[in-house]
């Protein structure tokens, strides 16, 4: 399978949608459900926790079918398909919830979200686990991980900053309307992007019959391989951050930054946001990749990133939660840096597929990939189910109603969330930086050596 000009731009573009869809999931569930819906949030996020821990059964299995298919289609192509169509529809379903009682609507929830992680699944492990599969070189792979990555971050952006305004474009006083209306659209964008990814991608079925490991084998293999477990455990941490950030920033706004404005506020502070994350992607990144090795830059961003939320924690207690210039100083830093580590963490999880090669003799991109997509989701679960039993103890009383005046919150509950949004994710920033620093071994120039040997010993046995 190549990839020249047009497949790398459909790739893209399939990241775009991919994300899209999971941006509105991960960061307006909790909204959704607890704000306009009326359940607690404590049960919101225990859902999303259990979810999870299906999804960890789930995902391997995923990446075991993905290694074995091989279709007059491709390898790739039938789950990314099948998968997206069928996303598509459980998206919609989860933004649609129908008028039920309290139990009947937690029944729907939990059915609902836990559909929507395995289709969700069916179709994100083949996309990612494309980029050590079309190519050889670490550069190349480290090329398509900054596409993928940010235009996946443009895929989010999208959504964190469009989401709020659209949906009361699309409902008015109705945002229980405006959500059902708003996952329609992004449904079909979604099944649209990685419509033209399939077409664009020219997979050919090959008669060469793959060797595949069993489940058993498989996890004997991934736990063998130390540098993915320690990737793993970072982008668990980092990501755990990011989704407490995301999930409760709509809340600061709404209550605690409040006014009528509250949501051209919001607004503006989620698109200075997205921006800079893209632009940290697509501008900085290569910028400091021409002086700093990737595992320096990991690193600085993830200081950048703690002194953001240090600082993001000081303007609030200093009086200033109320200014949106002064809150958009600490929100770029936290941004940009989380970008570049979204990045960074792909990259890094490309070279432990060659490094387990190296130590264990088994190529196992798929299962290693699943890795990735279980854990993107665990952090998201953990961080909701964090946010969600942080909510209820600091007492925030949601506003199930769009209209007349926003619920007032005591003075303990603004500054219990003004905690919550920070201490946490600079406690898992922290440990990050303690893991990456004591235990990442796949440095730049290891990285390239193992994959140089990797090419000559495929090379001396084709000859």
């Amino acid at each position: 399978m190549k990839f020249g000009a047009r497949q790398k731009a459909a790739y893209g573009i399939g990241a775009v949608g991919k994300d899209m869809v999971y941006a509105l999931s991960a960061s307006y569930v909790m909204y959704y459900y607890q704000d306009i819906l009326g359940l607690s949030a404590s049960f919101v996020g225990l859902i999303l926790m259990i979810a999870r821990v299906f999804d960890a059964a789930n995902d391997p299995f995923m990446g075991v079918l993905v290694a074995k298919t091989n279709s007059k289609w491709g390898k790739f192509r039938p789950w990314l398909f099948s998968g997206t169509v069928l996303n598509a529809f459980v998206l919609f379903a989860l933004f649609a919830a129908p008028d039920l009682s309290q139990a009947g609507l937690m029944v729907y929830f939990a059915v609902v979200y836990i559909l929507w992680g395995v289709t969700y699944t069916m179709m994100d492990i083949p996309f990612w686990s494309m980029i050590p599969a079309v190519t050889d070189t670490a550069s190349d792979r480290e090329n398509l991980s900054v596409i993928g990555r940010t235009c996946a971050g443009v895929g989010n952006a999208l959504i964190t900053i469009g989401t709020v305004i659209t949906v009361g474009m699309l409902g008015g006083s109705d945002e229980r309307r405006g959500f059902l209306l708003f996952a329609l659209i992004v449904s079909v964008i979604f099944v649209l992007t990685e419509v033209f990814l399939c077409k664009s991608i020219d997979e050919k079925k090959t008669d060469e019959k793959m060797e595949t490991t069993s489940v058993k084998e498989m996890f004997t293999s991934l736990f063998r391989n130390d540098q993915a477990m320690v990737t793993v455990l970072t982008i668990i941490l980092i990501n755990c951050a990011l989704y407490i950030t995301s999930t409760l920033i709509i809340y600061f706004f709404k209550y605690d930054f409040g006014g009528e404005g509250w949501k051209g506020t919001y607004t503006i502070f989620s698109s200075v946001g997205g921006g800079s994350q893209i632009l940290g992607m697509m501008l900085l990144y290569p910028l400091l990749r021409k002086f700093r090795s990737n595992e320096q830059i990991f690193r600085i961003c993830l200081i950048s990133a703690i002194t953001g939320y240090l600082i993001l924690l000081g303007v609030c207690l200093a009086g200033f939660a109320h200014n949106i210039v002064v809150l958009l100083i600490p929100g770029v830093l936290v941004f940009v840096s989380n970008g570049i580590l979204t990045v960074l963490t792909t990259v890094f999880l490309s070279a432990s597929v060659d490094y387990g090669e190296k130590k264990t003799g088994t190529r196992e991109e798929s299962v290693i990939f699943s890795m990735q997509t279980f854990v993107v989701k665990a952090a998201s679960g953990v961080a909701v189910f964090l946010a969600g039993v942080g909510l209820d103890l600091i007492g925030l009383e949601g506003n199930t109603e769009d209209v007349g005046e926003i619920v007032a919150q005591s003075a303990s509950t603004i500054f219990g969330l003004r905690l919550l949004m920070t201490i946490i994710p600079i406690c898992g920033l922290i440990c990050a930086l303690f893991v990456f620093s004591k235990k990442f071994l796949l440095t730049d120039a290891y990285s390239e050596q193992i994959a140089q040997e990797l090419l000559e010993k495929r090379g001396s046995l084709i000859k």
